[in-house]
């Protein structure tokens, strides 16, 4: 939120710096991000002063120059060489000095000493345009002739100099969305600082001026949605001149970045950057009916908004219509045709109180920010549009001219009281951590403008006002006192307070951190994805199923309604993001949370039934295998080139791999893939992702993904501490055996059958040469397999190697049909 330092000054009579108002704030809880200086005309005008043209001639070699001597006020005349048709002796003008910038957009250039077809010029007497104070260029400024030589520009042209500053409003604090607002909080932070001699006040502009002129303009209001619009008041005023704003107003909307449209809009922005209340003016002329009527229309009818386009109304959104149609989307934008132009005579003015929660849905579902819509999310002061609509009023008479012409319109059913809360004091000095005297927090409370109806020696009772909506419990009230006080007065104790924790092994921590070493070491980079997802996602692709989804009730987009079932669809956003940014080589890796909904219980079944949350660690491959080097052969990485990876992980958790049942996929998700499980358990699932599924990302190169059930691997880590043993002093023995197979034989069932026959002296199993060709049976295979053999006890002898290949040649025979080559 971006706020007028001159602006806010307006309001409290304080002589602070920008800088030092900046750090109050922050401190109690407004936190200024950013402080940016802002001229009116940029440059200031500095080095620019009014001169008087003392002499003036042709220039004696072009004819549209002039040769000038300036008075600005220093011990010698300037000479200037001028283009100006209009220039003369005798005029008090505008002189761009030596070493002045002049800014042209943002463009710029600096005055310097020159020659100009031979006659020197020691400086530039300024058009408005060169100044940036209009846009003629017919000529030089001529200035009144009582000012004085040598006066500042800046001064005679009275440029302001402001700042503004940027404040990350938190969500909560809809007391501090205006000008008023944050003068409110600055003053009560003043005020309680110890070296204060004097209480700061908050000035409000006074509305009691106003008054009604006749009724001669009468529109009726009717709300017929009164939960999604408790307050509505609104008002006509008839003969105004719809024109431009004067400077002053101007200005102050362009520190905080709005645009000036005309004098009637720019005082409905203004009086909604000051008081936080939203304004809406229409055009009375074109109010149908005279009636303005609080309602939502039917799901599909199309409204025009001021940005011209077409939009289809949700059912729910909650409209502003005359007595045939809709003229405004409630508290969000207006509509094009009842809008204030430059031929609008009659106004009618609404200052009006919406549901948060329906303007909040709206916004969402038509996808519109605006000023307006940001407040009513957040929560306005119901009790504040009658001040507000005199505000603007008074303004726009000033102004504009024009006449009030009815009484105010305000339909408030049923008016919306201050919260009653009760504070002790002891509660507030054990939140605080501080006692604090009462006379301060007292204080504290008065200058936020929340209302003492009782004290005891106990405590107080409260009337909180309706601008606070956050402020709803004594822990509230408590947080307001503290910030207003100031988090940085609250010492830090002496005393030192701990517990004893246990943390079960294995530690969940110190394994992610162990995964992520390894992965980091070997060139993955670790990236983080949102939980929130979008449902598109799922309803793609046939292996997840759209009854699982956790959806948002109010979701922030269309592309964040749900909670994502898989960490697969943020990592491909990641590398379809870095491909098209021309990075194709990328290994990635991500921990994170998945969520599904059961939907096979009912809504009586205990919440933790009915949602699932699991932790995954996904691991992404694609692109080159190795960085482009002059020593190393350009190859795409590939299956085994992850498999290594997850091969290691497992390793380095001390998952035994060849306990694992081991089955092939293929399925929407996966072309090809290898599924891990135990005791029915999935534990991990990896291989080459389907091309249709690359597609939907746009992703024209192979991706391999490994999707570890994280949660399912920490039980399976053992608990029992490593222990190191001596490298055996024994020779390991290896014997080679060629495999004639059917085809759909897996290398995982000639290892898994070879450590059931020999469980003691295997030590190892590997797959060194494959064959598939012309040369072999139709639906067979040949595969080379060496077994490596080793007794920790002695040397083995040649009978004891042939009795165990012998026996592992027997089951390969039985078992899997299998011809020893």
């Amino acid at each position: 939120m971006k706020i007028s330092y001159n602006w806010l000054k307006t309001y409290l009579n304080i002589d602070l710096t920008a800088e030092s108002a900046g750090q109050l704030l922050t401190d109690c809880g407004l936190e200024v991000e950013g402080i940016e200086k802002i001229e009116s005309i940029k440059g200031g005008l500095q080095g620019i002063v009014i001169g008087e043209v003392k002499s003036c001639s042709k220039h004696p070699d072009a004819d549209k120059l002039s040769i000038t001597t300036v008075d600005v006020g220093a011990e010698e005349l300037l000479h200037i060489v001028c283009g100006a048709p209009n220039v003369a002796s005798g005029q008090k003008v505008a002189v761009a000095t030596i070493g002045a910038v002049l800014y042209n957009g943002d463009e710029s250039f600096t005055i310097k000493k020159s020659k100009i077809r031979g006659e020197v010029s020691e400086g530039m007497i300024c058009a408005e345009d060169e100044l940036g104070l209009g846009h003629s260029h017919a000529g030089i400024m001529v200035l009144d002739s009582s000012v004085a030589v040598g006066t500042a520009a800046s001064s005679y042209f009275k440029i302001e100099d402001d700042y503004m500053l940027e404040i990350g409003l938190t969500p909560n604090r809809s007391d501090a969305i205006s000008h008023i607002g944050v003068a409110r909080d600055l003053a009560a932070v003043i005020n309680n600082l110890a070296d204060t001699a004097t209480k700061v006040e908050l000035k409000l502009p006074s509305v009691d001026a106003f008054n009604i002129d006749n009724h001669n303009l009468p529109i009726e209001v009717i709300v017929e949605d009164i939960q999604a619009c408790p307050r509505y008041t609104g008002i006509t005023i008839s003969g105004i001149e719809v024109k431009e704003s004067p400077d002053w107003l101007k200005n102050k909307l362009k520190t905080i970045g709005i645009r000036s449209i005309n004098n009637i809009v720019d005082i409905t922005n203004f009086v909604l950057f000051e008081t936080g209340q939203p304004l809406h003016a229409f055009d009375a002329d074109k109010i149908e009916g005279k009636k303005v009527i609080v309602k939502k229309l039917a799901k599909g009818i199309s409204f025009l908004t001021l940005d011209g386009i077409e939009r289809k109304l949700s059912g729910e959104d909650l409209m502003i219509c005359n007595a045939n149609e809709g003229m405004c989307i409630a508290g969000v934008f207006g509509g094009a045709k009842s809008g204030v132009t430059t031929t609008t005579k009659n106004i009618f003015l609404e200052s009006a109180y919406f549901d948060a929660t329906t303007i909040r849905k709206t916004s969402k579902f038509h996808g519109l920010k605006t000023d307006a819509s940001f407040r009513y999310e957040r929560g306005c002061d119901p009790n504040i549009t009658v001040y507000a609509l005199k505000r603007a009023i008074l303004l726009i008479k000033e102004l504009a001219g024009g006449s009030v012409s009815s009484e105010i319109m305000d339909v408030y059913p049923t008016p919306i009281e201050r919260k009653c809360v009760e504070i002790s004091y002891q509660n507030t000095y054990r939140l605080i951590g501080k006692v604090i005297e009462k006379n301060i927090i007292k204080n504290i409370l008065t200058s936020l403008e929340i209302e003492i109806t009782n004290e005891t020696e106990e405590g107080l009772s409260l009337l909180i006002p309706t601008n606070k909506v956050d402020v709803v419990r004594e822990a509230d009230v408590i947080e307001e006192i503290l910030r207003i006080y100031g988090y940085n007065n609250v010492e830090i104790g002496s005393g030192l307070r701990s517990s004893i924790s246990y943390v079960s092994k294995p530690d969940k921590e110190k394994v992610q951190n162990t995964i992520s070493n390894y992965l980091s070491n070997n060139s993955f980079v670790e990236i983080m994805n949102n939980s929130l997802t979008s449902s598109d996602y799922v309803n793609k692709i046939a292996d997840f199923n759209p009854i699982h989804n956790v959806k948002i009730l109010n979701p922030l987009s269309k592309e964040l309604d749900v909670m994502r079932q898989s960490l697969l669809f943020g990592g491909l956003e990641s590398i379809s993001y870095n491909i098209n940014r021309k990075t194709s080589d990328l290994k990635l890796y991500e921990f994170g949370n998945t969520y599904t909904y059961n939907a096979e219980v009912g809504a009586e079944v205990n919440v933790t039934k009915r949602f699932k949350e699991e932790k995954h660690l996904a691991v992404f491959v694609s692109g080159k295998k190795y960085a482009e080097s002059w020593n190393v052969a350009a190859s795409n990485t590939d299956f085994f080139n992850l498999k290594a990876h997850v091969t290691n992980i497992l390793n380095r958790l001390r998952i035994n791999i060849d306990k694992l049942n081991v089955n092939t996929i293929s399925n929407s998700i996966f072309e090809e893939a290898l599924e891990y499980t135990s005791n029915g358990k999935a534990v991990l699932t990896y291989g080459s992702l389907h091309p249709q599924l690359l597609a939907s990302f746009d992703i024209k190169q192979a991706v391999f993904y490994a999707d570890f059930q994280w949660d399912t691997i920490i039980k399976m880590i053992p608990n029992a501490e490593v222990v190191y043993t001596e490298v055996s002093k024994f020779p390991e023995v290896r014997r080679d055996l060629a495999l004639l197979i059917n085809k759909e034989v897996s290398f995982a069932e000639i290892v898994k059958l070879a450590y059931q026959t020999e469980k003691n002296l295997l030590k190892k199993v590997n797959l060194f040469d494959v064959y598939e060709g012309d040369k072999l049976e139709a639906g067979k295979k040949s595969y080379a397999v060496s077994f490596t053999i080793q007794d920790q006890e002695k040397t083995l002898n040649d009978k004891q190697i042939d009795g165990i290949m012998n026996r592992l040649i027997k089951v390969y025979v039985e078992k899997l049909q299998a011809v020893i080559r």
